[in-house]
């Protein structure tokens, strides 16, 4: 437990400051992911030429999730991902294949990754909003990745060993990247990494579930949202955060948030 629950509470001028620090930052993040989504739109199928050509269009969702397990199973030392909602192509909780892959019909496979390959994925509010999100992330943990969060909406992508990348620009419609393009996506999520948040640190004594809530509710879920992903009611989420607005001697959720990354709960 952290040793300064008797501080006093944080002026209104310091929490100002830090939401105005919070919204530069996703404000940052957001340019970044919209530049590099304007940087591959100007480019078409014209410019995939040859055998040794950096970049290769897909318009077929099954062709999709064939690339991705492709990527994914051919990695041999990592994956970066970025995961967001309406996951049409990797529906959750399978986040990186789809459900009914008839190539590669294996679902444990699918269900626990490559264990080749080290996996650092960002995922963001929409994300958590999905159904089973948060059971798809326990199973991540479990498997020994590493999950962060962030705020503002993410494309999404995955890269293998840095080497090739894959970027769905559109609902139905995906960018395969190789060098030197490829540099651009990881320049990108090494950003997005840095700026973002783990998804439940394991130190400190706050119960699992209140980790969760805390992330959820710092990520802007409505406490129904919430609820619902943890399967319990409204009324006890909002008494659990009551509880914890007690604990760090706070009177309202934004200082709670505060509070709560200035003395690592989430």
């Amino acid at each position: 437990m952290p040793s300064d629950l008797g501080t006093p509470q944080p002026q209104a001028a310091s929490v100002s400051a830090l939401r105005a620090s919070f919204t530069r930052l996703q404000e940052d993040l957001r340019k970044a992911d919209d530049s590099l989504t304007r940087a591959l739109g100007c480019w078409g199928p014209e410019h995939s030429v040859g055998q040794d050509r950096f970049m290769e269009f897909i318009e077929e969702r099954e062709v999709m999730a064939e690339r991705l397990y492709e990527l994914e199973y051919g990695a041999r030392a990592s994956i970066f991902g970025f995961q967001s909602g309406a996951n049409t192509v990797a529906p959750v909780p399978t986040t990186m294949t789809a459900e009914e892959e008839p190539v590669h019909p294996d679902p444990a496979r699918r269900k626990t990754g490559n264990p080749e390959a080290a996996y650092r994925v960002v995922v963001d509010r929409d994300f958590l909003a999905e159904p089973e999100a948060l059971r798809a992330l326990d199973e991540r943990l479990a498997s020994g990745h590493q999950v962060r969060v962030v705020d503002q909406p993410l494309i999404k992508l995955i890269v293998a060993d840095e080497e090739r990348a894959m970027v769905q620009v559109e609902s139905d419609r995906a960018m395969i990247l190789r060098p030197p393009l490829v540099a651009l996506t990881v320049e990108l999520f090494e950003a997005v990494w840095r700026r973002s948040r783990p998804y439940l640190r394991e130190d400190g004594d706050l119960s699992p579930t209140d980790r969760r809530i805390l992330q959820l509710m710092l990520s802007g879920l409505t406490d129904a949202a919430t609820a619902h992903q943890l399967g319990t009611s409204s009324r006890t989420v909002q008494r659990r955060v009551r509880a914890l607005m007690d604990l760090a001697a706070v009177t309202s959720r934004v200082q709670l948030g505060w509070y709560a990354m200035r003395n690592n709960w989430v």
